[in-house]
């Protein structure tokens, strides 16, 4: 089984280790699973016992006695020299892998860890009271309404009111501009099996948020890094480096005014830099990968996700005079950019070109409660309409009571934000402070807005170190999730949407497995297997 296998494998374990009793049973538990339900195909090959161990940060002798074990059930074959495979089985019912995620946060929120601190998902547990106030109002709406409520495009009054929220941003727009979606996941769908056929190429940052990403890949595209600013050094582990970077420095351009006329040709790079021996070439510059024909590009300026920066002015003028050059399609997620810290939000991107190319995502999951599944796309009219017929064949339109809630907090958009910020502000300052406090060693910026931090590891992978984590009680979302081509292997996301006791429960956590994995402490070996 080669590296990407193995990889896969260890994805699909997801959270193996979070249960009762002996590691090796654990295992074999979930092995147990995945042959079961036909993910793992007869004759398929397992990693050898020394990389399966290696990647889970485990002994070797744990994954010998689950293999064994599974060999004496009849799942697995091993034989020396040719390594561990699964066997043949007669199960009943149908056994297929078809559409099985290996995401790591989905599988969280699908299979959540027992008993674990979820650091992997970033999304607020708390509904603020005007969420009741709002669903009150909407109930009160209900007398004498005279509706099937059957509405692919969303119902008409969010749909204004999302329009008239765009146009205090000073982006003209109107209801026939808007498509409500259950949710900025439901939106992504639909912009991807509308405009993203199998094999096509679709471009996104690197981080990124993993949920676009396993979007993407359900519709077969090829996802390739790119990087947007020429002049910002890209996410780089060691085994990677990116062309296309600039050799200028800090940029003494300055950023101009919303009005001014903008080249896009006059931020290019003067020359690629180098790119050392034997290093892979993970991301190429916005301006290639925009004559290559991509189908559309993915990006998160604002409040990004997982590194919580905010996209300035001057690159924003170049993805949109690129994309316009080029008519690239451009996706903005613009689901955390209510969540700036200094309380500004940035105008999206369709705010700096004339151009139709660009369509704006949002929700209100991350600025109110993440159990409020109303999201919505800004694109154009004919574009909406399009996507209007195409839910209307899954789905034939969201839940009226949510929606008309949704229209009474966007009234209130400016008072549940500023209530927001106040507390993760707070709770992201005291994150920060633990983690300098309790793991000197791990580095990391902080953020500029949203609901995550994006940390490196001194050494080692954060795959292996996340399943010791998870063995301590914290469940944290290792960086490959967040690359399109599964590097950044030293990264991880934290979020900082606990309260400050949790939070500081969940860095010494964190502290007591950085150092299991580290080597300050050793965990005892396990006894010999006696059956």
């Amino acid at each position: 089984m080669n590296g990407a296998n193995t990889d896969h494998l260890v994805d699909l374990l997801g959270r193996w280790a979070s249960g009762r009793g002996p590691l090796y049973l654990l295992l074999a538990a979930r092995l147990r699973a995945l042959i079961d339900d036909g993910v793992l195909h007869p004759g398929e090959p397992l990693p050898p016992d020394r990389v399966l161990a290696g990647r889970l940060a485990v002994g070797r002798g744990t994954v010998v006695a689950a293999y064994e074990l599974l060999q004496r059930e009849g799942r697995v074959l091993r034989r020396q020299g040719s390594g561990t495979r699964v066997a043949e089985l007669d199960l009943p019912g149908p056994r297929t892998a078809d559409g099985m995620t290996t995401n790591p946060l989905l599988l969280h929120i699908l299979h959540p860890p027992d008993g674990a601190m979820l650091l992997t998902c970033a999304a607020p547990d708390e509904p603020p009271p005007e969420l009741a106030e709002a669903y009150e109002e909407a109930a009160g709406r209900l007398a004498g309404m005279r509706d099937l409520g059957y509405q692919p495009a969303g119902q008409p009054d969010l749909c204004e009111a999302v329009a008239a929220y765009y146009r205090r941003r000073g982006l003209p727009t109107t209801a026939q501009e808007i498509i409500v979606t259950t949710g900025a996941q439901q939106a992504l769908t639909l912009l991807a099996a509308l405009l993203v056929s199998p094999g096509d190429r679709v471009l996104t940052e690197s981080p990124t948020y993993p949920g676009a990403l396993e979007v993407f890949r359900q519709a077969a595209a090829s996802v390739r890094p790119v990087v947007l600013d020429p002049l910002a050094r890209p996410e780089e582990s060691p085994d990677e480096s990116y062309p296309g970077e600039s050799s200028l420095g800090e940029s003494s351009l300055g950023e101009p005014s919303l009005g001014e006329p903008f080249d896009a040709g006059s931020l290019l790079p003067a020359a690629p830099a180098p790119v050392a021996s034997g290093r892979r070439l993970a991301a190429i510059d916005l301006v290639q990968a925009a004559r290559e024909r991509a189908a559309l590009l993915y990006t998160v300026p604002t409040a990004s996700n997982p590194t919580g920066t905010i996209m300035d002015v001057r690159t924003r003028r170049r993805v949109a005079a690129l994309t316009a050059e080029h008519d690239l399609p451009v996706i903005d997620d613009e689901v955390c950019a209510e969540l700036c810290f200094d309380g500004d939000t940035p105008a999206p991107l369709a705010a700096y070109t004339p151009g139709k190319q660009v369509i704006t995502v949002a929700s209100l999951s991350k600025v109110v409660w993440g159990g409020l599944r109303i999201g919505w796309i800004r694109a154009p009219a004919p574009l909406v309409a399009r996507l209007a017929r195409l839910r209307a064949v899954h789905d034939l339109g969201g839940d009226v009571v949510s929606q008309l809630a949704a229209t009474a907090l966007l009234r209130r958009l400016d008072e549940i934000k500023h209530a927001r910020l106040r507390v993760l502000r707070a709770r992201h300052d005291h994150l920060c402070a633990e983690l300098r406090a309790r793991l000197p060693s791990w580095s990391f910026e902080p953020a500029r807005g949203g609901q995550t931090i994006w940390v490196r590891l001194p050494r080692g992978d954060a795959d292996s170190y996340a399943q010791v984590a998870l063995r301590h009680g914290v469940a944290v979302p290792p960086g490959r999730s967040f690359d399109p081509l599964g590097g950044l292997a030293d990264r991880m996301r934290l979020h900082f949407l606990f309260p400050r006791t949790e939070l500081s429960a969940a860095v010494r956590a964190l502290a007591a497995a950085w150092r299991a994995y580290d080597g300050v402490e050793r965990p005892p070996s396990r006894p010999t297997l006696v059956v």
